[in-house]
């Protein structure tokens, strides 16, 4: 079944070039570094390269040549909290990582690993000699400091992350030797190599000991520490540990990537990475990673500053932020801006979905969006050809939101469920359900007398097609089947605070992970409180119980196939579970799709090279961080 997945997303994305990891061997140990590293090592500021390099570095093939060193890569994030874009996209690294096929984990900070014990078991072998920006070896207590004073304090980690449990026990982790770390699951947990790819670096389970341990009451004592907290503005120790932690924040805190933050990222227009003088990774030809000097992300307040940045040829790189209505306009001024415009697949099973919040609490409301037939009518409602000609250019397909084709738990015909347009058919089903008085502006009625009306917040990204303009359109379909709707553009900070909370009537998000729905399956059932339409089940969950609200019926029966999936071994039976759970999520259109796997844009500089002309872009795969960005040069 991994080799058929493989084939279909090669296929599927026409990829004509390959970058990965070779296992070159240097027998001479000479290695070449950029010449502002060179000026450091001849000053004595620096030791020589072949000491800064682990024992046997990763080697990364470039996509198309080795590159040159040196230069500025100009980026764009939309404001502070755009961060993600920059962080998992372009630098973030763990144990793991995913391939340029985005479907198979290979090893990264990880020289190798182990599975054992019939799949309970995974160990991990570090890559010795691997040093954190500030010249201190990379070791297994490293990893013991995240499990050991991170995971396992309750300050710091409330509730145990639900991808290192199986059935209801944590994982258990120990020290092998100074460079290798034991996993040990209760039971078998054969996806655990592909959530390692993903969670690994979203979870920031690498941590460096030797700088956060002064922040930590295991090593210091707790007076001191709340000392410390008040002088720097912190009630409690740990919200201190969690700002001295914070990359973006402190730029005093080693890190493994390829580049290193110069200041802390909140209130600035333009924030600033260096390269890491002792990253790990070289190309086929002996140098040193990365080949661009510095990363200058400018922030900015809309997608509008974007587009004109890259019309008038002051961004380098742009992945996510433009959206298919600006590709006329940036195709047609390639040449005066000196960029070239790629079409990336996206697996995006929706570019929106909306998701009736199952625990609203009005109890109208919530019987409601509680009852399927309501949902259908909902989606029936909407007209999903007329958004993708109007929003997408039609570059995009009219579906429900739920799992892209190439992935190995998709059911024919589920994209396709309630997809049609059908407003008569939506009109009959309000009726059915009591719902056929209207107030005098035409609009139903609730059952208890008050105008149906319903409230759309959502935040105004770009990152998934231009929203307000979706919206807008579903706006339309849903008042012309009786249901008064009002919309509200809200900051996406306190939007992601209220619909975690469940405060928001109709939470939406773009229906990721099309590719590997179950790696991460928030989109799939209530997995957490984020990104959900039922959040108070996503809490109870992610919570183990402790929090929020247990779930009945199939939002129940979902989480129970879900936990039988992940100890699942045998292929067949794994893959009939996911297409189960898969089959019974879109069904009860908990999610309700308008189109999806829309191409994205990306824009990138002419002379900025070993970037993949054709590829897909993938939040399970962090973005675009299979390409190897490290290998990213400007040509001369």
């Amino acid at each position: 079944m991994r080799k058929y997945l493989v084939v279909l997303i090669v296929l599927s994305l026409v990829l004509s070039v390959f970058v990965g990891f070779d296992s070159i061997s240097f027998a001479q140990k000479k290695y070449n570094e950029a010449p502002m590293l060179a000026e450091l090592v001849k000053a004595g500021k620096l030791p020589p390269v072949e000491e800064r390099l682990p024992e046997n570095p990763l080697v990364v093939k470039p996509i198309e040549e080795i590159g040159t060193y040196g230069g500025d890569l100009r980026i764009p994030l939309l404001g502070t909290a755009d961060f993600a874009t920059l962080y998992y996209g372009l630098i973030r690294e763990s144990l793991l990582k995913w391939d340029i096929t985005g479907t198979k984990p290979i090893p990264n900070l990880a020289e190798k690993y182990e599975i054992t014990r019939g799949g309970r078991v995974f160990t991990f072998y570090l890559r010795k000699g691997v040093k954190w920006s500030d010249g201190v070896p990379f070791t297994a207590d490293d990893i013991m400091f995240w499990y050991e004073d991170i995971l396992l304090n309750k300050d710091l980690t409330p509730a145990f992350p639900t991808w290192l449990v199986t059935a209801g026990s944590p994982v258990k982790i120990t020290k092998v030797n100074d460079y290798a770390v034991r996993f040990e699951f209760s039971k078998p947990n054969p996806g655990f190599p592909e959530m390692m790819a993903f969670n690994g670096c979203t979870d920031l389970i690498i941590n460096p000991k030797h700088y956060l341990k002064q922040f930590h009451p295991r090593y210091v004592s707790l007076d001191k520490l709340n000392e410390m907290a008040k002088k720097e503005g912190f009630d409690t120790w740990y919200k201190l540990f969690a700002n001295r932690n914070d990359y973006f924040q402190n730029p005093e805190r080693p890190t493994l990537n390829a580049w290193i933050t110069t200041g802390p990222l909140a209130g600035k227009t333009t924030h600033i990475l260096v390269r890491n003088p002792y990253y790990w990774k070289v190309d086929t030809a002996g140098n040193q990673l990365p080949y661009i000097d510095r990363i200058v992300a400018s922030i900015v307040e809309n997608i509008e500053v974007i587009n004109m940045k890259v019309l008038n040829g002051e961004i380098d790189y742009d992945s996510g932020h433009l959206t298919l209505p600006n590709y006329p306009l940036l195709k047609s001024n390639e040449s005066k801006g000196g960029y070239r415009v790629l079409l990336y697949k996206q697996t995006m099973g929706s570019q929106l979905a909306f998701m009736p919040n199952l625990n609203h609490k009005d109890p109208v409301l919530n019987k409601l969006f509680n009852n399927k037939n309501f949902r259908i009518a909902l989606s029936l409602a909407i007209n999903r050809d007329e958004i993708n000609q109007l929003c997408y250019l039609g570059l995009a397909e009219p579906r429900q939101a739920t799992v892209d084709r190439n992935c190995p738990y998709y059911t024919e015909g589920l994209e396709r469920l309630y997809a049609e347009y059908n407003p008569q058919k939506a009109n009959e089903i309000l009726d059915s359900l009591g719902l056929s008085k209207r107030d005098k502006d035409g609009f139903r009625l609730r059952p208890d007398g008050k105008t149906l009306a319903i409230t759309i917040e959502y935040p105004p990204v770009g990152e998934f097609g231009p929203w307000s303009d979706v919206i807008e359109l579903v706006k339309k379909y849903w008042e012309a089947i009786g249901i008064k709707v009002a919309t509200k553009a809200i900051d996406r900070s306190l939007f992601e605070v209220r619909a975690s909370s469940g405060e928001i009537d109709i939470i939406l998000w773009a229906w990721g992970r099309g590719l590997h729905p179950l790696v991460e399956p928030r989109f799939v059932f209530p997995y957490a409180a984020s990104r959900t339409g039922a959040p108070l089940y996503g809490l109870w969950y992610s919570t183990g119980g402790k929090s929020g609200k247990k779930p009945t019926g199939d939002v129940l029966k979902a989480i129970q196939l879900w936990e039988t999936f992940k100890i699942t071994v045998e292929p067949e039976k794994r893959l009939a579970l996911g297409k189960e759970l898969i089959k019974l999520s879109t069904e009860n259109l908990w999610s309700i799709g308008t189109v999806g796997l829309a191409p994205t844009i990306v824009v990138v500089k002419n002379n900025l090279r070993n970037v993949p002309e054709k590829s897909f872009r993938e939040w399970v795969c962090l973005q675009i961080n299979h390409t190897n960005p490290e290998q990213y040069f400007f040509k001369k």
